[in-house]
């Protein structure tokens, strides 16, 4: 499939569920349409009428702060000048080990930063129906120019070779690694909004390599981020993508709930955004009401005094 419909490109909070105790929910990082599951849908959220929905399209609940835990958890991955383990090395030292924690809030697991700028991340997913690239919302990025960091999935980059290739040039985004087949990321087949995840250790580790390889391939560096699809971990998936040199990343704020909120709801959500804060969007469905919440939000923001950064300029020491 060739890029679509490539076009030159222009120039508080809601947090996670985090508190201690509470089960995770529906909170929407974007979950594989291609699955003949599906995602489960909890409740009923902004209705949007854009296509496909990527997530449970319920908002998730507010509250006053987010975990200072999780704002001072930015550590840098290992970062060996050297080859990352092999397979064989990262099978020796992670099979038999059982997770005790699932979900977007795991040990390990960045969901904010120490930072005064917020991080603006969008996730590219690939698979049916989600190979469109939301033109209108890097236009916005551009003519304000707001940096962020992509995430974006090896079956999104096979279905628009050229414009990965022209995202990748542009020194206002970096790319980041969004998985191989788009699965969340276990060891023993756990599944998140009925997407089953990788199912070993070796599965884990061809789903993270797969797309690194791609993507170094693709901008001539070493990605340093990783979020899986539907955004789900367990613990020792979490220590194997760190072992790897990659940092595990989710967010604290939602900003679109997986392509499916109104652009009012997107400009709301994405207007809590404050210093610390990582923000997760989509750049894959033009039809949602992503680019038109940002739209709004973002020069408010800026009118603000926020700034802005990739999670290179948040996370590295």
């Amino acid at each position: 499939m060739g890029d679509s419909k490539r076009r030159p490109l222009a120039g508080r909070r809601s947090v996670l569920l985090g508190m201690a105790g509470l089960a995770s929910s529906a909170l929407s990082a974007c979950a594989n349409s291609d699955s003949s599951a599906g995602p489960t849908v909890a409740g009923s959220g902004p209705a949007t009428g854009h296509g496909p929905a990527t997530g449970p399209a319920t908002p998730p609940p507010s509250i006053a702060a987010k975990s200072s835990e999780q704002a001072s958890a930015a550590l840098a991955p290992t970062t060996a000048a050297t080859a990352p383990p092999s397979k064989q090395h990262i099978l020796a030292e992670f099979s038999g080990r059982h997770p005790k924690e699932w979900g977007l809030l795991v040990t390990g697991v960045v969901n904010g930063s120490a930072s005064a700028k917020v991080a603006l991340t969008f996730d590219a997913c690939g698979g049916h129906g989600g190979t469109g690239c939301d033109h209108a919302l890097l236009e916005t990025l551009r003519r304000l120019n707001v940096p962020a960091t992509l995430f974006i999935n090896s079956r999104w980059i096979h279905a628009n070779p050229g414009l990965s290739a022209e995202l990748a040039a542009d020194p206002l985004f970096e790319l980041a690694n969004h998985g191989t087949a788009h699965l969340p990321l276990s060891v023993n087949g756990k599944s998140a909004y009925g997407i089953p995840g990788t199912a070993s250790v070796a599965a884990a580790y061809d789903e993270l390599m797969g797309n690194q390889q791609i993507l170094q391939d693709l901008t001539g560096k070493v990605p340093q981020f990783f979020r899986p699809g539907t955004a789900f971990y367990d613990d020792v998936a979490v220590e194997l993508t760190r072992r790897l040199g990659l940092l595990p990343v989710n967010f604290t704020i939602n900003g679109d709930g997986g392509a499916t909120y109104s652009a009012a709801t997107v400009a709301v959500e994405v207007g809590r955004a404050a210093a610390g804060d990582i923000v997760i969007s989509h750049f894959n469905r033009p039809a949602s009401g992503t680019a038109g919440g940002y739209a709004r939000s973002l020069p408010r923001l800026l009118d603000h005094g926020v700034s802005f950064g990739r999670l290179r300029d948040v996370l590295t020491p």
